[in-house]
């Protein structure tokens, strides 16, 4: 073998002569080393059989196998005449996955020890978002509240366990260790891989660390006392409840409903007949008497009642709404605020109040109010001790905070104060977790699964469940001043109602009467046989079957009412004397009917007339 001075020079070594001799002895090689079974056909490697083995804190376990010919299976045995080739991990055992679980975890992070560390505040006040309890007998710290009950709510519907552990932000005697931006700091830093409480979400935080979905209402809003409302004491404060134009077209459909009862009685009905003054007044009373349901007046006929039905049932309605409407404006007085406007606090140089240590404090001196109008509150029982004080006696005349803190106060103070809608935005509190922490898009997606349930509204009931006495401590409330709109479908019905009964009546009474427009023989004008529907109209009905009944029973006391009235009411027979002119005319009888006197006519044309007077 000659070699050059090139060590690299591979095309100057020459063929071994020993190289066919040790192909075959490679090729007949067999043996059983680490990764299985050796053996050479043809030059190439054969592959063996793998066993498939999950590795855990316990040992190992195997869970089914990897052939060349079948690919993972479970058991080689019942696969060995299938030509099917599987890659999916459904052919093997159940995977144990860290944390005893079955389900694959997708990718969080952990500690070492398994568990990650969470870190809360500790409040002073508002001690239903996040309470730290230390006993030191046990030496162990207890940490609830409504964020803290959340968060547990939350990383249990995590599709894979979770182990956290909560450790207070405080200092060793137990104070608060510094403000919240302090305790974002701490997470950004490694120190803690996430926080928990009530955090709001800001965009000076957000370049440091990452923030859920928020779990609680955004916004910021407004607390002001209220003030006693006047309503009750205003004059008028009865026409408040309805508006003007329907108090006109309640009053249009009395005088219509008196019209249409008279018309429909006047003909049968004694009590809607007499001196046009008398019928007037009649109908006017009955269709106003029925707003108080007093109407005395008896409706005969069908068309009649049925009309003062739908109209008794349309004052019902108008009545209790209005009543209603009356009383909720005589107590609205506990549900209106003093001031709804931040600029008027700023005009007036009031003082207004906001929680120590919040955000809140860089709002109020961007809107211009002094350091020297702010004050501070830790708790809602110190927030109403200046809101009580007022501004006069070194107190507040407004307080600002985050929503959830608003309602958590009026929850007990609902009776004194009220709150006013979101005067500037804000995004709600949230969990901080590490800068691109994968838990975050997972949490953030059980945080809405938590909000789509009941799960949620039970926490919020626990935690912030309202007082009997305080039913709608959210916003100031006002009356609402009933309208035409609202009672619309009603006088259509009675309007429709009372329409069809005039027209139902018009029609059977001309149908009577025709013979009055359509007889041929008379030469009177059309307006003179309308004048003549008219009078037969002013005439009583005496073919009603009321006044038939009121006539007979009448003519079965005949006999002891004329008896009873013989010391008032004669009748009187006289005949003239008799004339000794030859062409005298026949005597005819003549009955005349006095009122009030006991005077007798003679007839002019002929004095032998037998004359018939009623004297009364």
């Amino acid at each position: 073998m000659n070699s050059s001075h090139n060590s690299t020079d591979l095309g100057s070594l020459e063929v071994s002569q020993g190289g066919p001799e040790l192909v075959r002895e490679l090729s007949s090689t067999r043996f059983r080393g680490l990764s299985g079974d050796f053996s050479l056909i043809n030059g190439q490697l054969q592959s063996s059989t793998f066993q498939v083995v999950n590795v855990n804190d316990n040992g190992e376990r195997g869970i089914g196998y990897w052939t060349p010919q079948n690919g993972l299976v479970r058991n080689i045995i019942s696969t060995r005449n299938t030509n099917r080739y599987s890659t999916s991990n459904a052919s093997l055992g159940p995977i144990i996955w860290p944390g005893d679980t079955t389900l694959a975890p997708r990718g969080w992070q952990i500690r070492p020890n398994g568990t990650i560390k969470v870190l809360v505040p500790v409040k002073v006040g508002f001690e239903e978002f996040v309470t730290v309890r230390h006993d030191f007998s046990t030496n162990t710290t207890k940490v609830t509240g409504f964020c803290i009950e959340v968060f547990d709510a939350v990383m249990k519907a995590l599709p894979y366990p979770v182990p956290y552990e909560f450790y207070p932000f405080a200092k060793p005697n137990g104070k608060i260790a510094g403000r919240y931006n302090d305790l974002v700091n701490h997470v950004f830093l490694g120190n803690y891989d996430a926080a928990v409480g009530d955090i709001t979400i800001r965009a000076n935080r957000s370049l440091y660390v990452d923030f859920t979905l928020p779990f609680t209402e955004s916004g910021i809003s407004m607390v002001v006392p209220i003030k006693g409302n006047d309503a009750g004491k205003n004059t008028w404060v009865f026409l408040k409840p309805l508006t003007w134009d329907l108090w006109v077209t309640i009053g249009c459909f009395f005088i219509f409903i008196g019209f249409v009862v008279w018309f429909l009685q006047h003909r049968i009905n004694e009590d809607f007949r007499g001196p046009p003054h008398h019928q007037i007044g009649t109908s006017f009373w009955f269709a106003f008497s029925t707003m108080v349901f007093a109407h005395r007046e008896p409706v005969v006929s069908n068309l009649g009642r049925f009309v003062v039905i739908i109209w008794c049932f349309v004052v019902l309605v108008l009545t209790q709404s209005y009543t209603a409407s009356l009383s909720s404006i005589l107590t609205i007085q506990q549900l209106q605020p003093i001031v709804t406007d931040v600029n008027l606090f700023l005009k007036n140089g009031d003082n207004v109040g906001y929680q120590e240590g919040s955000f809140i404090y860089g709002i109020l001196s961007q809107l211009g109010f002094k350091d020297d109008k702010l004050r501070t509150y830790n708790s809602v029982e110190e927030l109403d001790k200046l809101l009580q004080n007022g501004n006069e006696n070194g107190g507040i005349s407004a307080a600002f905070d985050e929503t959830p803190y608003m309602k958590l106060f009026l929850a007990t103070y609902c009776l004194k104060y009220t709150l006013v809608e979101p005067t500037f935005k804000a995004d709600g509190f949230a969990f901080v977790f590490q800068k691109s922490s994968l838990l975050t898009r997972d949490v953030s997606t059980a945080i809405t699964q938590v909000h789509e349930g009941d799960k949620m509204k039970a926490i919020e009931d626990k935690w912030f469940k309202k007082t009997a006495s305080c039913s709608n401590p959210n916003t100031a409330s006002s009356y609402n001043t009933l309208s035409l709109e609202s009672f619309w479908g009603l006088f259509i019905v009675a309007g429709v109602a009372s329409s069809l009964a005039l027209l139902i009546f018009a029609a059977m009474f001309l149908y009577e009467h025709s013979h009055i427009l359509t007889c041929v023989d008379s030469k009177a004008s059309f307006w003179t046989r309308i004048r003549q529907v008219l009078r037969a109209y002013d005439q009583q009905d005496k073919t009603w079957h009321a006044y038939k009944k009121t006539r007979k029973e009448d003519g079965v006391h005949g006999i002891a009412a004329v008896e009873s009235s013989l010391n008032t009411n004669c009748l009187c027979l006289r005949r003239p004397s008799r004339s000794s002119k030859p062409n005298q005319i026949e005597p005819e009888i003549v009955l005349e009917e006095q009122q009030g006197t006991t005077s007798t006519q003679h007839s002019d044309l002929n004095p032998n007339a037998i004359e018939l007077t009623a004297i009364t």
